[in-house]
């Protein structure tokens, strides 16, 4: 066939170097940057059998009317690449909230050998060495799922977007919505177009029902720090702190109610970790720091890091908050309003704010420095935390 891959910079090189070793010509537009490939221009002139274009990319993109052939999304394709070798248990995690958290949860309680494959890695299990650091595109499913596969183990994977429907179950973390692809689609509406093939999608409360949605809450529920489970003869209960927390009630409710879905008993989680970067304490030089910096950080995460790490060193003691975003982590920012409100309603003794962008902002009354990375920035601040405590709410992919 001959293929024309739209966008190169999420994930369509990997997709067209696949579908090239698969024996179709291939052939790529940068959509978004004119760079690699061919022109638009030159594309419009050629015939293609197939186009194969992101979720996000506008649906009004002038290829697809200029270009008579049919399209499918970067992640219908990654599932044809995969093709029939896919992994068994196979799950696919996807949602604006909790998609890490949930995935390390569920590989926590798998059985045998996997991979687990995240915004912060590859990691083969048991022994949970990382492989490597691909990001969560659907093209970047390809390897895990190849590597689980050939070693006759499970995979629990990330995907953002959607899901590319090569799982035995989805997983759709949160109810969030936004609209994306110049305004023209619901995140939520695609997720669920995107999994219509499998046969369960595992729900967030809120998620509109389908023909294959299964909600969260008809197999696992939370009250307090226990969370009670039961379906196809696996039930049972298991408390553990962190259900306590917001970040993680949801994603280990999700977790315990896959792992009955996969005939595996989750009382396990009980002694589930917390996951680096989603509110995970750590004591270094006597002084209690909350690390809240993820892909996913935002003002809501951010005053539950504050509320924990008071909690925690006491009310009396002053919190030093080191906020911003990366500069180029992710493309999804963290906006100085939310950042302004998160201050006002943290009150912090000191802060730190990371990233370039927010170097002119003006907090008049506080005491402010400015660092350019994360690591800069929670130096600084064990520096300077004195009795204190920090909370550490970068956005940056970990």
């Amino acid at each position: 066939m001959r293929i024309l891959v739209l966008d190169t910079i999420h994930g369509g090189t990997e997709l067209a170097r696949s579908l090239n070793q698969q024996g179709h010509t291939v052939e790529m537009v940068d959509v978004y940057r004119g760079r690699d490939g061919i022109s638009s221009a030159d594309a419009a002139g050629r015939d293609y059998d197939l186009l194969v274009a992101p979720v996000h990319l506008d649906p009004s993109y002038h290829l697809f009317r200029e270009i008579p052939a049919p399209s499918c999304t970067h992640h219908q394709a990654a599932r044809w690449i995969l093709g029939r070798n896919t992994p068994s248990p196979f799950v696919e995690i996807t949602g604006a909230r909790g998609k890490t958290t949930t995935a390390h949860a569920l590989a926590y309680v798998m059985n045998g050998p996997g991979i687990l494959h995240t915004s912060r890695g590859t990691v083969r299990y048991p022994d949970k060495m990382l492989i490597s650091r691909s990001g969560i595109t659907p093209s970047a499913l390809v390897g895990p799922a190849n590597l689980a596969y050939e070693t006759n183990g499970w995979c629990v994977a990330e995907v953002s977007l959607g899901f590319c429907g090569a799982g035995d179950i989805g997983i759709l973390t949160s109810a969030e919505d936004y609209r994306f692809s110049s305004g023209k689609k619901s995140a939520v509406l695609e997720k669920l177009r995107s999994g219509g093939q499998m046969e369960k999608i595992l729900a967030a409360p809120g998620i509109p029902e389908r023909w294959n949605t299964l909600p969260v809450e008809s197999i696992a529920r939370v009250e307090d720090d226990t969370c009670r489970y039961g379906y196809g003869g696996i039930s049972g209960k298991f408390s553990s702190a962190l259900l306590r927390l917001t970040p993680y009630r949801l994603p280990l409710a999700l977790a315990a109610a896959a792992a009955c879905l996969l005939g595996i008993d989750p009382a396990g989680l009980a002694t589930f970790p917390p996951v680096e970067g989603r509110l995970a304490l750590r004591w270094e030089r006597g002084i209690p720091v909350v690390d809240d910096s993820n892909s996913g950080t935002g003002a809501a995460t951010v005053r539950e890091a504050v509320n924990y790490a008071r909690g925690v060193a006491g009310p009396e003691r002053p919190v030093t908050l080191v906020i911003g975003k990366e500069d180029g982590a992710i493309c999804e920012g963290f906006p100085e309003k939310d950042i302004r409100n998160v201050i006002s309603y943290a009150d912090p003794g000191s802060i730190i704010l990371v990233g370039e962008a927010y170097r002119g902002m003006d907090l008049p009354d506080r005491e402010v420095s400015f660092c350019r990375t994360l690591e800069e920035g929670r130096n600084l601040a064990l520096r300077n935390a004195g009795n204190g405590c920090v909370v550490l709410a970068v956005k940056t992919w970990r």
